[in-house]
């Protein structure tokens, strides 16, 4: 096995059974963390003060070691399929979402000796390190899951959104535009009580005084609830949709594990792999593989004891 091999079955194909790719994991979960914290303690002037040098510390260390990963994944990537060329599959996995993601995370600090940034600014992009807990997190993997599956779904929202933002400032601007000219000049104007009655209950600041226009403002409240709520279906639904999609598939490494009608110590041991790197708890597997022995001999019944392939198809 090659030194590349090696750092790609470390990086990207972990093994939690081997202790040095476990060890790697839990050490730049620990960093990621110690990063997160840092940016946030930061932001308290006495504290920054009294401990400025460490803070430093923590910083370069830190982009240092990501910097290693980094290229490190870059360089071993290639090892997913040796047959294609190098620099298509390195260019290829650089513009995929957690390498991207990565680069996010070392950008600032070398960004900031390239422009003047604020260093307020600085902070709040160091921030975006909190992603690279998707490599790690299975509940953020999901969800970015359903954010890429449900796009279409948040896209139509947020343009029904953007339909509703216009007529509702352009309708208040209509019936408030004479009795408050400074308020509702102009529909560009009247778009921040748009967007404050459409999103919550209003800020108070700017608000209708003329019958027509309280009529009109007390409609665009009881859309806007329903419009909340629109994404927030979305999501939900995504996500149990994800859950579903998992529970069936650690369903079904179950069926093909109990063919025999019974799960050895080597199929035990990949099924608690598998599961962990579906993020389900030990009691849902429980309950899934109680399900699929209560079936008994109709858990095979899909499956050729042989060869594995499913019946029907050259069978």
């Amino acid at each position: 096995m090659t030194l590349r091999n090696q750092v790609y079955r470390m990086l990207e194909r972990p093994d939690r059974r081997e202790p040095v790719g476990r060890a790697v994991d839990i050490f730049l979960i620990t960093l990621i963390i110690v990063n997160l914290l840092s940016v946030v303690f930061e932001t308290v002037d006495w504290f920054y003060a009294d401990y400025r040098l460490w803070f430093i510390t923590i910083e370069v260390v830190s982009v240092a070691i990501f910097t290693v990963e980094y290229l490190a994944r870059i360089w071993c990537c290639v090892e997913q399929d040796p047959d294609k060329p190098a620099s298509s599959q390195r260019i290829g996995f650089a513009l995929t979402p957690l390498a991207l993601i990565d680069l996010l995370a070392i950008a600032p600090f070398y960004l900031a000796f390239l422009v003047t940034i604020d260093l307020r600014v600085l902070r709040v992009l160091r921030l975006l390190r909190i992603f690279k807990m998707t490599r790690y997190s299975s509940a953020m993997t999901m969800l970015l899951d359903v954010f890429r599956q449900e796009a279409s779904a948040f896209v139509a929202g947020f343009f029904i959104l953007v339909v509703l933002l216009v007529l509702a400032a352009s309708g208040e601007y209509l019936v408030e535009h004479s009795a408050q000219p400074d308020k509702f000049g102009s529909i560009p104007e009247a778009m921040w009580w748009a967007v404050a009655t459409l999103t919550t209950v209003g800020y108070g600041d700017v608000t209708p005084v003329t019958p027509l226009g309280k009529l009109f403002g007390a409609l665009v409240t009881i859309i806007g609830i329903g419009m909340a709520a629109l994404p927030a279906g979305i999501l939900a639904s995504g996500l149990a949709d994800q859950l579903r999609r998992k529970r069936e598939a650690l369903a079904e490494q179950y069926r093909l594990a109990l063919q025999d009608g019974k799960v050895d110590a080597e199929e035990k041991e990949a099924l608690e792999e598998f599961r962990k790197s579906l993020g389900l708890s030990k009691a849902l597997a429980s309950e899934v593989l109680d399900k699929m022995r209560k079936r008994g001999p109709d858990v095979g019944q899909r499956f050729c004891p042989h060869c594995g392939s499913e019946l029907g198809h050259g069978h």
